[in-house]
């Protein structure tokens, strides 16, 4: 049985952002998510750009609500250029901003071996839609 995580352990999960705010509530519902099941106690959402709050916003509430450790989680799908550069360098102007905090990128969600099983899943949801929807059509 996993023990629990750390109390002094953030979860910072970062998007790219977007102006819809229904497209940014999925991140804020994850984050309740990773709360309940997860067991961190402080989880914060950010977003890189189009909304707030930002990474830094983020990771200094964080901070300000008892991280020693944040483990900064992109919610992103590939190592892409978000992901190598822009996310590390927040990561630099954290660690300078708050120099006794350990601020720890993660991989994106990438090749993870459960992303086959989502890709399937929304494959036969989509192919249930389409069959529900064929037959409301020939009534």
């Amino acid at each position: 049985m996993p023990t629990a995580p750390d109390p002094m352990t953030a979860v910072l999960l970062i998007a790219h952002g977007s102006r819809r705010v229904e497209a940014n509530a999925d991140l804020e519902e994850l984050a309740r998510r990773v709360t309940e099941q997860g067991g961190y106690a402080i989880v914060e959402v950010s977003y890189l750009e189009l909304a707030t709050p930002t990474i830094a916003d983020g990771g200094r509430r964080c901070v300000s609500r008892g991280a020693s450790r944040v483990l900064m989680l992109p919610y992103f799908l590939s190592a892409g250029r978000h992901v190598t550069e822009h996310l590390l360098e927040h990561q630099r102007q954290l660690a300078e901003e708050f120099p006794a905090v350990a601020f720890q990128p993660c991989p994106p969600l990438g090749l993870h071996p459960l992303m086959t099983q989502i890709v399937l899943d929304r494959l036969t949801q989509s192919e249930i839609e389409r069959s529900a929807s064929s037959l409301e059509s020939s009534l």
